[in-house]
């Protein structure tokens, strides 16, 4: 990059945040400045970032004012509908890590390697895919394009870190019945195959997450696929 960007991270003190500085840190881009925002919670807090340390800003409907080329919201759903728009709104391309925006027809729903052209179809907001789904769709854009894919079966065993800050205490705290943070049944030494709530069509809204954004990452509508999804009790590692 050979301009200056003005860059802000939504949601920083959290599981997701903290792992978007970390990648940032590896990745090290130059003529950049960063802003970090959190909830009232957090504001006013110091996280240790690119070797100084940053004071976490409140999140609010004027967090925006001040121009931002881009936002990388990494903290859920509901801070994503109230504020990615805002966002939009003042110039800034919010790129966002929740579910609520994948569906969205006028939003790209978009992995780099697989779909990069979609990027210049927004307007103003960017969805990332689940995180298997990720993984999932850079082999199959590559075995689509050569023999067309016709049924996809996905069988998925996700980590406890998907989950959260509170599914990876039940698994080191071996937690166990009343004393559950985040998991309707004790999680270590066992496997749930229930991740996110049940939906009427007896699929859990977590598989139809990926059922749903394969289907519009490959622009493939009407691809005959089902999926299961299985939370495994290791701390990382999604398969």
């Amino acid at each position: 990059m050979s301009n200056n960007y003005k860059v802000a991270i939504v949601g920083a003190s959290g599981l997701v945040g903290r792992t978007v500085l970390r990648v940032l840190e590896e990745k090290n881009f130059p003529h950049i400045s960063y802003t970090l925002f959190s909830s009232n919670k957090s504001a006013g807090s110091k996280i240790r970032f690119l070797n100084q340390d940053y004071i976490l800003c409140e999140l609010n409907e004027n967090s925006f004012d001040n121009h931002f080329d881009y936002a990388i919201f990494c903290a859920g759903g509901t801070v994503s509908k109230n504020y990615a728009p805002i966002a939009a709104s003042k110039g800034c391309i919010a790129i966002d890590n929740s579910s609520y925006f994948r569906m969205n027809k006028n939003v790209p729903l978009v992995v780099p390697e697989v779909n990069p052209e979609d990027i210049l179809s927004n307007k103003g907001i960017i969805a990332n895919p689940n995180c298997s789904t990720i993984q999932a769709v850079l082999p199959l854009k590559v075995i689509d394009r050569k023999y067309n894919i016709k049924r996809i079966v996905y069988s998925t065993y996700q980590a406890v870190s998907g989950a959260g800050r509170y599914g990876i205490e039940d698994l080191e705290n071996k937690l166990d019945g009343d004393n559950l943070k985040k998991f309707p049944y004790s999680i270590y030494n066992n496997c749930i195959p229930h991740i996110d709530v049940f939906l009427e069509n007896g699929y859990t809204k977590e598989e139809y997450k990926m059922i749903e954004e394969t289907r519009k990452i490959l622009h493939k509508p009407n691809l005959a696929i089902t999926a299961t999804a299985v939370r495994v009790p290791v701390t990382n590692c999604h398969r």
